[in-house]
This record gives structure tokens, sequence and C-alpha cells, in this order.
């Protein structure tokens, strides 16, 4: 199972853009930053055929260290979600 990371991203990108690394990369991260800073909001991003990103709140939670066994207290925080829209989950069948 290979693995694909964000350089390979940027490599594909350039290519099917015809367009620099560089250029690719920036596209990229704005891509990314502008994903990041909806979600900070509390906003949705909706990729129609791709997926929607949201944020979830996760309730404050007791847990136990495993290696100690003592009881930690999680406190409640915001978390990323991601599902997966149906052109997407079609296509991974």
């Amino acid at each position: 199972m290979a693995k694909i990371t964000k350089e390979n991203l940027i490599d594909v990108l350039a290519q099917k853009a015809t367009c620099s690394k560089k250029e690719a990369s920036d596209c990229l991260n704005l891509i990314i930053d502008e994903i990041t800073n909806a979600l900070k909001k509390g906003n949705e991003v909706t990729l129609t055929g791709f997926g929607t990103f949201r944020a979830a709140s996760r309730k404050a939670r007791t847990g136990r260290n495993p290696k100690t066994g003592a009881i930690v207290k999680i406190p409640a925080k915001n978390v990323p979600r991601f599902k997966a829209g149906k052109a997407l989950k079609e296509a991974v069948k």
C-alpha cells in the first residue's frame, strides 16, 4: 500500500497544472490554510463530491494512564471531523 505525502501531491499538481513546484506548493498550502481557518471559526467546508470538513466538540472525560494506571482528567476540546462525499465513497468501493 503506497503512502501519498504532501510532496507527492505537490509534484502531481505541478505536473498536471503545468506550473512550477513553488506555485503548486503555494496553492496547496493556501487550500490547507483556508480549510484550517474555516474550521477554527466553526464553519464547515464542503467540497462537493469529495466530502465535508467540520469542527466537532469532544466532551471532557476521564481516562487512564496505561503506564501507571492512574486516572487522568481529559479536558473538553474541539477536533476536526471529515465525512466523505458520495462520489468519494463510490470511488473507494
